[in-house]
């Protein structure tokens, strides 16, 4: 059997291992500082001062960083706050609660500090209209009632009265021409006209009909009078009236007419109604009749 020769041990002298560490200890390392660090001193890093410049690495120079407001692409003319402040109004005395008048640098000026009252007052409501609707509503009713009902005397007989041959032998009578036209004429101005102002529809319209309608009755009877006598034309006076007054007014809300304007603010449109139905009642007293309804009135003696 034999023998394995003796190995050197980590801790024996003489051992290669032991001979290495010596010499660590020993002798100075080449990656050691030039200088040893004071005692006391703490350890620095190359990196707590960014903008030192670092010694050159073999051929590499390392780059100088910015430090200035022009290296560092800032604008150097923009002024302080401390240097405009005697420039902007209000801002030297800051102590004042009242708001500067201008601002300088604004480009939307400060609301008005008025009054927060509205300065118009609000306008009455259309709709107060009290008992005026339901007035003309009995208007209506009389005067359109009226002429229907001597309508209905001339073209029926009722009520006692002429019918239709009747009324066509007293108007013949009375001096009218063409009595086959001029009857049906007067018997369709008052009962169409009669029941559309009751309706209230197409009002200025129906009203001017009977306006032109009563007119004509008013010349007839005067002309047959002698001089002027008010008591014969009273009934006719009062029917023409109240006709043009619906023309003026208009038939109201309680009316078949109550979206349209005329019902309730009448302006130019009736009036030259009431003038058409006025034109259209003498047009027809010189076409059908004839002669001078104000016979014996004034200076027409």
């Amino acid at each position: 059997m034999t023998e394995k020769p003796n190995e050197p041990s980590a801790g024996v002298p003489g051992s290669p291992a032991l001979d290495q560490i010596a010499a660590a200890v020993t002798e100075p390392s080449a990656a050691a500082p030039a200088f040893p660090r004071p005692v006391g001193e703490p350890v620095r890093s190359p990196f707590d001062s960014p903008t030192e410049q670092f010694a050159a690495t073999g051929d590499k120079v390392t780059e100088k960083l910015p430090r200035t407001d022009e290296e560092l692409g800032l604008d150097p003319e923009v002024p302080l706050y401390s240097e405009l402040k005697n420039s902007i109004p209000g801002a030297a005395n800051s102590n004042t609660a009242e708001p500067s008048p201008t601002y300088s640098f604004a480009s939307i000026p400060p609301a008005p500090t008025g009054s927060t009252e509205p300065t118009t007052k609000l306008r009455r409501r259309d709709d107060r209209r009290g008992t005026l609707d339901f007035g003309l509503l009995l208007l209506r009713l009389v005067v359109g009632g009226t002429f229907i009902y001597h309508g209905l005397q001339k073209a029926f007989g009722w009520f006692h009265g002429p019918g239709f041959d009747g009324i066509k032998t007293a108007m013949e009578h009375g001096g009218w021409k063409e009595v086959n036209l001029a009857a049906p004429m007067l018997i369709a101005g008052e009962l169409g006209g009669g029941i559309l102002v009751v309706l209230g529809l197409a009002t200025p319209l129906a009203a001017g009909a009977l306006v032109a309608v009563i007119l004509d009755a008013w010349m007839w009877k005067e002309a047959a009078a002698t001089g002027f006598q008010y008591k014969n034309v009273e009934l006719e006076s009062i029917l023409a009236g109240t006709a043009a007054v619906i023309i003026l007014t208009g038939p109201g809300r309680l009316s078949f007419d109550r979206n349209r304007g005329w019902a309730t603010r009448p302006f130019l449109g009736s009036f030259a109604a009431l003038i058409a139905a006025i034109a259209a009642a003498i047009g027809t007293w010189f076409w059908l009749h004839g002669g001078n309804p104000l016979h014996g009135i004034g200076p027409w003696k």
